[in-house]
């Protein structure tokens, strides 16, 4: 870790040297603020990305803003609103914050530094972590931790310099701690990070006997010249699927209602699998950066969307220019059996289904028709890759 963490120092020594004057050189604010785009996350929903050009205009297109249906869905099945998150509320309050902070948006905030962006990124586990507490799977949800931030900031084009942490319980116990810390050690290599240090909290009272909370953040740096914005997608290129491991991160307030109603424990066996539901639920997330920085240093990646809060449905359209849409082709992979179980016991449509999970693919690539057919040759044997869809004209996600 000393040598990452030394490496890591090196690289941004480097880029500092290489701008052209210090990013604070004078007391006084800039009359031409540096450009920084700024991040907001409630409730695991994302908001859009936004273009370099629409950033500089400080604006948001409210089109994109979307929200979960008010009430169950015509069947009676469970919605994530059911489950007590309402995005509503989250789209109301980030409408509020762009008044007073215009420029929000996207997976990562970038900040110049020279010929370059240092790309930041920050987040939690949510509700997944009420399952490691019934469960007693404490090992892996530190891999989680670091994976939300890393693979945000790595749809840019960014590789992960750092991260940091921040442990909260209401009495420390040590030994506990120790196994989620070394989580987000096993994270930090699998991104190739340097986990620079973090912030361990205990504040009785606060918190429930045995649980905790985690959050954190990573940064990373990318030429300026070598941003994935999405700008130069057009309708016909490619949506390359990647694998997720199974729900990962996000939509655990819906999941743990379904677990309720439906009558299973975690120790029972996940119908259609041969492991435990809560050893499937558990399932770390897939940490994306060195193969995706592999494909990006290929060619022909135009845009990157990472899919957690929000789905199929409101992610992949955050990387489109205004006009373009995508129409998903719903049997061109194999949906895990967990999200065929949740969908099922919680009597979920399919619209719910998509804007919730990640449904099996937890990384989507927009790539050119060239790159696409390299891409999915390359995959064999190495990796695992899906033809999942293409751009079309229009707006939003089709399911076909």
């Amino acid at each position: 870790m000393t040598n990452t963490v030394a490496a890591a120092n090196a690289e941004i020594s480097r880029y500092v040297a290489a701008s052209s004057r210090p990013i604070f050189d004078k007391p006084t604010i800039a009359t031409q603020p540096p450009l920084v785009i700024r991040p907001y996350r409630l409730f695991s929903q994302r908001f859009p990305l936004l273009s370099l050009s629409l950033l500089e205009r400080n604006s948001i297109s409210s089109s994109r803003l979307r929200s979960l249906p008010n009430d169950s869905d015509a069947s009676g099945g469970l919605t994530y609103k059911d489950a007590g998150v309402d995005i509503d509320a989250g789209s109301e309050l980030v409408r509020r914050i762009a008044k007073m902070a215009p420029g929000i948006g996207g997976f990562g905030g970038l900040y110049p530094l020279g010929d370059s962006f240092l790309v930041a990124g920050t987040d939690g586990v949510g509700t997944k972590l009420k399952l490691a507490f019934e469960t007693g799977i404490h090992e892996t949800i530190g891999i989680d931790l670091v994976a939300m931030s890393v693979n945000d900031i790595v749809t840019s084009g960014a590789k992960p310099l750092f991260f940091l942490d921040y442990f909260a319980t209401s009495h420390l116990d040590v030994d506990l701690a120790e196994k989620v810390i070394k989580g987000i050690v096993d994270g930090c290599q699998q991104s190739d990070c340097a986990l620079l240090g973090g912030e361990t909290a205990e504040m009785p009272d606060f918190y429930a006997k045995g649980e905790y909370d985690l959050s954190g953040f990573a940064v990373g740096i990318v030429k300026k010249d070598s941003v994935i914005d999405g700008k130069n997608i057009v309708a016909g290129d490619v949506l390359i699927g990647l694998p997720s491991s199974g729900v990962h991160s996000n939509g655990f307030s819906l999941v743990r209602r379904v677990l309720a109603h439906s009558g299973l424990s975690l120790k029972d066996q996940l119908p259609g699998a041969a492991v435990a539901l809560g050893e499937a639920l558990m399932a770390p997330t897939v940490i994306y950066v060195k193969q995706v920085l592999d494909i990006i240093g290929k060619g022909g990646v135009k845009g990157i969307a990472h899919i957690t809060g929000g789905g199929f449905t409101d992610n992949i359209p955050r990387v489109f220019p205004e006009g373009l849409g995508a129409v998903i082709y719903k049997d061109s992979w194999n949906v895990p059996a967990v999200f065929k179980w949740i969908q099922q016991a919680g009597k979920i449509e399919d619209a719910e289904m998509s804007r919730t999970f990640n449904m099996g693919i937890g990384m989507v690539l927009v790539v050119s028709k060239e790159a696409s057919q390299r891409i999915l040759e390359d995959a064999n044997g190495a990796y695992t890759a899906y033809r999942i869809g293409e751009v079309v004209n229009g707006e939003g996600v089709s399911y076909h």
